[in-house]
């Protein structure tokens, strides 16, 4: 109820209609969807851009938890396995725009999900994983 002020009305009908989350085809928890494109809780700015009902909310101190971290890491997708987890980008076309103005930013999916990561794996993670990216590219532009 204290972040439904912050919905579109569409995502606050989705969410009425459909629960505040759905279980997919893989078993993990999903939130429900808009006429199956965009997620209940996408919000727009005055400029257009999108964000996160429940992340505004927080932001705005109305609510003290972040969203759902398999959103904050959207569009890295986990898989858990018994010793590790596999982190895996997940193409959709609705992500598209955000992937043009990465490319012409220069901006890579561990750079633009560098808070979610660190919120879920730790700094020496990232950290680890940002020596391994240099590491890549350096490789690969060779």
């Amino acid at each position: 109820p204290k972040i439904k002020g912050y919905l579109r009305p569409e995502g606050a009908e989705a969410i009425d209609a459909q629960g505040t989350h759905a279980v997919d085809v893989d078993g993990d928890l999903v939130t429900p969807l808009v006429h199956g494109k965009e997620c209940a809780y996408v919000i727009f700015d005055e400029k257009g851009y999108t964000k996160c009902g429940i992340e505004k909310a927080y932001e705005d101190g109305v609510i003290d938890y972040q969203k759902p971290i398999s959103c904050h890491l959207y569009p890295i997708r986990v898989t858990k396995y018994s010793t590790f987890d596999a982190l895996n980008y997940d193409v959709w076309k609705i992500c598209a725009d955000a992937c043009t103005l990465g490319d012409e930013l220069k901006v890579s999916v561990y750079q633009f999900l560098k808070k979610p990561l660190i919120r879920k794996y730790g700094e020496e993670f990232y950290s680890t994983l940002t020596d391994a990216a240099i590491a890549w590219k350096q490789e690969f532009n060779k």
